[in-house]
């Protein structure tokens, strides 16, 4: 048999598809239920139902997802991100290292409303898009959580949530963020690898940043032939540019963010299947493919 093509819905494993809250849930629960045998994990099962509802416009006070890049698949791709990573950790870890159940759950909700700061409240007449709350967008997701974990019950989620979520953003330096334990920022450095290794190994990572990832930073002021002021000094004057920086982008989230700030946890993601990284087989492929594209624009 010759090898199945990946569609840009699927995950880097070719096996879930990305885009299906139901598809992402199910597997999320099994991987937290072989590692945690006899726990109730039924709290994922609100939390997955919740987050579709808030970026489809069905919960109330909210509208529904308008950006395109940090959209309701990246952050479904996200959480399938984490999970493998907390599976991986817990696999390769002796028990007494292990983050147990209730951080794994804790981590999972961060994942899932970590981009909730994009999505507009119904009454908002202020902006015409999601994206242009780019520059608050954490703040803005630790707000949301802050107001939504109490009302599922999930009181004790929201300090650690609203702690790591800085991770995932540049609004606080990595090496700033208050956490009130290792095991709380190890949960961290997870959920920011997670957030990075799943967007640059997505498929159409290349064509998401110059047709949506754009827009967003034009919309937030990042970007844009008038923009002046950048979020810290970035300024993109069109998608051409945004695409000849996207290389320095990656090999700069790698070393800094993903072996630096977050101490190379991205190797669990290998454990988790088996001695295969995909997730940076992914990303080096799309830096490959981007060189490569980059290379011809540039003979033409």
């Amino acid at each position: 048999m010759g090898i199945v093509e990946r569609a840009g819905h699927m995950d880097v494993s070719n096996t879930v598809d990305v885009s299906d809250p139901v598809n992402v849930a199910s597997t999320v629960t099994s991987l937290l239920a072989a590692c945690y045998p006899g726990f109730d994990l039924s709290p994922l099962g609100v939390l997955f139902h919740d987050f579709d509802r808030l970026y489809k416009g069905a919960y109330p006070g909210y509208r529904a997802c308008d950006v395109r890049y940090h959209n309701a698949q990246h952050v479904l791709d996200v959480t399938l991100a984490m999970a493998r990573l907390l599976d991986g950790h817990e696999r390769s870890q002796p028990a007494d290292n292990a983050l147990g159940p209730e951080m794994a759950m804790i981590g999972i909700a961060a994942a899932l409303f970590h981009d909730s700061g994009y999505i507009r409240r119904t009454r908002d007449n202020r902006h015409n898009n999601g994206a242009a709350y780019t520059r608050v967008h954490v703040s803005r997701g630790i707000r949301f959580v802050t107001a939504y974990l109490p009302t599922v019950g999930l009181d004790y989620m929201v300090g650690p949530c609203t702690r790591i979520m800085h991770f995932t953003g540049y609004e606080v330096d990595p090496s700033d963020v208050t956490v009130a334990s290792e095991r709380e920022h190890l949960l961290g450095k997870l959920l920011g690898t997670a957030d990075l290794i799943a967007q640059m190994a997505d498929l159409e990572y290349i064509q998401k940043c110059r047709d949506y990832l754009y827009e967003e930073f034009t919309a937030g002021g990042l970007a844009g032939e008038d923009c002046e002021d950048g979020y810290k000094g970035v300024v993109y004057r069109n998608a051409e540019q945004l695409l000849d920086e996207t290389p320095e982008f990656m090999r700069t989230a790698i070393e800094v963010r993903l072996n630096g700030h977050f101490d190379g946890v991205h190797r669990y993601a290998a454990d988790h299947f088996g001695g295969r990284h995909l997730y940076m087989d992914a990303i080096e492929e799309n830096c490959r493919g981007l060189l490569a594209m980059l290379a011809r624009a540039g003979s033409l």
